[in-house]
C-alpha cells in the first residue's frame, strides 16, 4: 500500500510540474511574441549595429540586393573575414528584411581556365579588385590563388562596386584584414544610403583662378558623384550664388582672388556653408622642372587675411621629408638612350595620417607634392583645430624664392639637417567663425553693398597645404587622354590614400560625421599563437574529440546513480 501511494504520488507530481513547465513556455512566448532584442556579449559590440545603420535599413522601400564574391576555398584570415561579413550582412537583414537580400557567390566555380579568367575579366571591369592568397598545406607547400573580397551592390537600376580590403603597405596582412573588419559596417551602410537617397546633395568646386581643370580632378569628382551632384562654375562676385551647395572645393588656385569672391565664399561660410581649401603658398612648375631645374616662389593668391581669421596660415616654404615617394630621373649618359629610373624625392613627403580621427583613421600614406606647412592661430580660441595630416619625424622646410633641381637627388640626406618633426600639413577647423569683413565697408567692391553677417553659424572647414593631393595623372596615347586613379604612382605602381581621404573629409564636411563615425570603430586582434598552433596541434585536437565524449559518459553515469540511489525501494 506505501509503495503504491508513494508511486502515486510520484506521478501527480511529476504531472504538475510538467504542466507548469507548459505554462511557463506558452506565457514567455505570448509575452516576447512582439518583443524583439538582441544581447552583444563582446567587449567592443562588434555585432551592435549603430542608430542610423538601423534607420538606413529600416526605411529601404525595395529590395537592396548584395552579391559578395569572397566565396569558395580560403585560408583561415580570409574566412574569418568571410564570417565577419556573413554576420554583418545577417544583422542588416534582421532591420532590413525583405529589402535586403544577399547571396555569396564563388566567381571560380567553373573548373573551365577560360571561364575563370572570362569571369575575372568581368569583375574588374564592374570596379571590383581582386588580391592573391598564399596558403600553406603541412607539407610546407604554397599555393597561391586570385580571391575577390568585394560585392556588388545593387537597387533598383543601380549597381554600385564595393571593395572591402583595406589594403596599406604599411601595415601587416593581419592588421589589414582587421582595419577591414572595422570598416565593414561603415563601407556597406555609407553605400546603401547613397544608392537609396531620395536628394541628392550639391557639391561645388570653384573656377576662376586658375584651379585644376574638370580632367585634373576627373577621379574623385566621379568618386563623390555616386554620393553628390557634382558642380563647377566661376563665382562671378554674386552674393548667395553658393547658397544651395553642401560643400564647396577650391582645388589649387594659382591667380588672385577678388575681393568679391571673397566675400562671397566667406558669407556662405558665415551662413553655415562648409569649404574645402587645396592651396598652395609656393608656385613651383613642373613643366619647366623635367629640363633640370626651376624657380620656387610665393604664390600671391589674396587669401592670407581671410585664412587668418579663420585660425591658420599657410607658410610659403617647401616641406622635405626623408619619408618621401621617387621622381623619374634620366640615368643615361650623354649620348645614350634615355633611361629613366626612380629615386626618392625629397619634395614628394608621404604623410601618414592621424589615427586618432575617422577621416583618416586606417588611411594608407597621403601622396604630397611641394606641400607646405600650416600654423594655428591660438588666439582664435573658439575654434576647434584638428591635426589630420602631418610631415614623418625627420622632415625640413626650404624657404622660397629657391632653385630647385634634379640634381639634389645625388645629395644624400643628412639627418642632423631633418630637425622637424610632425610639421602640420592638413587641419580641420570646427566651430563659429568671424568675418573677414567685419568692420569693413563693401562700397568700394559692390554697386549695391550687400549686408555682412559677421559671425557665422557653426560649420567646418579644412585646409591642405598642398593643391596637387587632389590632381590625377593624365596619361596621353594616339587613343588620347587616360584618366589615372587619384592617388595612383606608376613608377613604384603603389595606390596612395589620396582618394579616401578626400571623399573621408568632404563626407565629413557635408555632414556625414555619424556614419563616419563608424570608421573610428577599433576591435581588437586576437590572434592565436602560430608555434604553438603548430607545435601542440595533436594535443588540442585529441582534447576537443575525446573530452566532450567523456564528459556526456560522466554526466550520464552520474545521473543514472543519482536516479537509481533516489528512486531506490528500501
Amino acid at each position: 500500500m506505501t509503495k503504491s501511494k508513494a508511486g502515486n504520488t510520484l506521478g501527480t507530481n511529476d504531472i504538475t510540474l510538467l504542466v507548469g513547465i507548459t505554462a511557463i513556455i506558452v506565457l514567455f512566448n505570448i509575452i516576447t511574441h512582439n518583443l524583439f532584442f538582441r544581447i552583444d556579449l563582446t567587449s567592443e559590440k562588434r555585432y551592435t549595429l549603430s542608430q542610423d545603420t538601423k534607420q538606413i535599413l529600416r526605411n529601404l522601400d525595395d529590395i537592396v540586393y548584395i552579391r559578395v564574391y569572397l566565396e569558395g576555398d580560403l585560408n583561415i584570415p580570409f574566412r574569418k573575414f568571410q564570417d565577419n561579413i556573413y554576420d554583418m550582412l545577417d544583422e542588416f537583414k534582421v532591420y532590413g528584411k525583405s529589402n535586403l537580400q544577399y547571396e555569396f557567390i564563388n566567381p571560380f566555380e567553373d573548373e573551365s581556365q577560360q571561364m575563370q579568367q572570362k569571369i575575372i575579366g568581368q569583375l574588374y571591369e564592374k570596379g571590383l579588385k581582386p588580391t592573391n592568397i598564399h596558403q600553406r598545406d603541412r607539407e610546407g607547400a604554397v599555393t597561391e590563388k586570385i580571391v575577390f573580397p568585394a560585392a556588388l551592390i545593387s537597387y533598383k537600376n543601380i549597381e554600385v562596386p564595393l571593395n572591402l580590403l583595406l589594403n596599406n603597405p604599411g601595415a601587416g596582412a593581419d592588421q589589414n584584414l582587421n582595419n577591414s573588419i572595422e570598416s565593414l559596417e561603415y563601407n556597406f551602410i555609407s553605400t546603401i544610403k547613397n544608392i537609396t537617397a531620395k536628394q541628392t546633395e550639391k557639391i561645388a568646386f570653384i573656377e576662376g583662378h586658375g584651379e585644376l581643370n574638370e580632367m585634373e580632378v576627373n577621379d574623385i569628382s566621379h568618386e563623390l558623384s555616386k554620393s553628390y551632384q557634382i558642380d563647377r562654375g566661376i563665382i562671378h562676385g554674386s552674393p548667395g550664388i553658393l547658397d544651395e551647395y553642401k560643400a564647396i572645393v577650391i582645388a589649387k588656385p594659382v591667380s588672385q582672388f577678388s575681393e568679391q569672391d571673397k566675400f562671397v565664399i566667406d558669407q556662405y561660410i558665415m551662413k553655415g556653408g562648409k569649404a574645402l581649401w587645396l592651396l598652395d603658398a609656393v608656385q613651383v612648375s613642373l613643366d619647366s622642372l623635367v629640363s633640370g631645374e626651376t624657380m620656387a616662389f610665393i604664390s600671391e593668391l589674396n587669401l592670407n587675411d581671410m585664412l587668418f581669421r579663420y585660425g591658420v596660415r599657410i607658410n610659403p616654404v617647401l616641406v622635405q621629408d626623408i619619408q618621401c615617394n621617387v621622381i623619374p630621373i634620366n640615368m643615361a649618359l650623354r649620348g645614350n638612350p634615355v633611361n629613366f629610373q626612380p629615386v626618392p624625392w625629397l619634395y614628394y613627403p608621404l604623410i601618414s595620417p592621424s589615427e586618432n580621427h575617422p577621416v583618416t583613421r586606417n588611411l594608407n600614406m597621403i601622396y604630397c607634392r611641394f606641400a607646405n606647412t600650416i600654423d594655428t592661430i591660438e588666439a582664435r580660441k573658439t575654434i576647434r583645430k584638428t591635426p589630420l595630416l602631418s610631415t614623418s619625424q625627420m622632415s625640413a622646410t626650404k624657404k622660397v624664392p629657391a632653385l630647385i633641381s634634379l640634381e639634389e637627388v645625388q645629395q644624400t640626406p643628412q639627418k642632423k639637417n631633418f630637425t622637424d618633426s610632425h610639421s602640420l600639413v592638413g587641419v580641420l577647423l570646427e566651430g563659429s567663425f568671424e568675418s573677414v569683413f567685419k568692420n569693413r565697408g563693401l562700397g568700394q567692391y559692390f554697386r549695391d553693398p550687400p549686408k555682412i553677417k559677421e559671425q557665422g553659424k557653426a560649420t567646418k572647414i579644412a585646409v591642405v597645404a598642398d593643391g596637387d593631393i587632389i590632381r590625377n595623372d593624365i596619361r596621353y596615347s594616339s587613343q588620347g587622354p587616360s584618366i589615372q586613379p587619384l592617388g595612383y604612382d606608376r613608377f613604384t605602381r603603389q595606390t596612395f590614400g589620396n582618394k579616401d581621404f578626400l571623399v573621408n573629409l568632404i563626407q565629413y564636411l557635408a555632414d556625414d560625421k555619424n556614419l563616419l563615425d563608424l570608421r573610428g570603430r577599433e576591435f581588437k586582434i586576437r590572434l592565436l599563437d602560430k608555434e604553438k598552433l603548430s607545435s601542440e596541434r595533436s594535443k588540442w585536437i585529441l582534447i576537443n574529440m575525446i573530452l566532450p565524449s567523456l564528459l556526456v559518459m560522466l554526466f550520464g553515469f552520474l545521473f543514472h546513480f543519482i536516479r537509481r540511489h533516489r528512486f531506490s525501494v528500501s
